[in-house]
């Protein structure tokens, strides 16, 4: 576990693998907001306190996650100051985790740009080969919203962690339903149909 203070109001965790084994978490329920990750967190909070004398009293926290590629998890944790509003819970962790055994997975970019980016990091990663991960993956906008859906995935695939791992960096897994895709399908609009990353990578970048 690694601790890095940015700033008066900012300070970064680094947690690897050996730190979640330590807490008895692994990838799925850190995603989640188990009891576990909950604990983990307020350890973390707490050792930043007395460490690093970044206190949350008084605060209201904003918690960025981000997954890298061998599994180790960085958290940024910003500190404002809190307002008159009625009181928050000191810390909350809300995620939703894709099911790995799924065949069809759907995740949610905030812009197109946001798509092109995880298009562009996709060219270094030796370890995600969409085409043998996913048998198709198309793009939607629907509500304003850019949505990757993946379908007919190898859930054998070594590798499918690393996948999930990399694209919450830029999205967000959003839980798959035909009635969701229904919706997209008569509301959105269906921009790539196949191979949306790969045409992306294309014409795009």
């Amino acid at each position: 576990m690694k601790f890095e203070k940015v700033n008066n109001d900012k300070i970064k965790i680094t947690l690897s693998n050996a730190d979640l084994e330590a807490n008895d978490i692994d990838y799925h329920s850190f995603m989640s907001d188990s009891n576990e990750t909950r604990s983990l967190f307020l350890s973390v909070l707490d050792k930043a306190e007395r460490d690093y004398g970044f206190s949350t009293d008084n605060y209201q926290l904003k918690v960025e996650t981000l997954a890298l590629e061998n599994g180790t998890f960085i958290l940024t944790i910003t500190r404002s100051l809190a307002t008159n509003e009625p009181p928050k819970k000191r810390l909350r962790v809300s995620r939703k985790t894709p099911n790995i055994s799924a065949q069809s997975l759907i995740y949610r970019f905030n812009s197109f740009d946001d798509l092109c980016a995880f298009a562009n990091s996709l060219y270094d990663n030796i370890f995600i080969d969409l085409k043998s991960m996913a048998k198709n993956n198309s793009l939607y906008l629907y509500n304003n919203f850019y949505y990757l859906v993946f379908e007919k995935i190898n859930i054998n695939h070594p590798n499918l962690k690393i996948l999930y791992s990399s694209i919450t960096e830029f999205s967000t897994y959003v839980k798959y339903s035909d009635v969701f895709v229904a919706k997209m399908m008569e509301s959105g609009k269906l921009i790539m149909k196949n191979n949306a990353i790969k045409t992306c990578q294309k014409y795009f970048l």
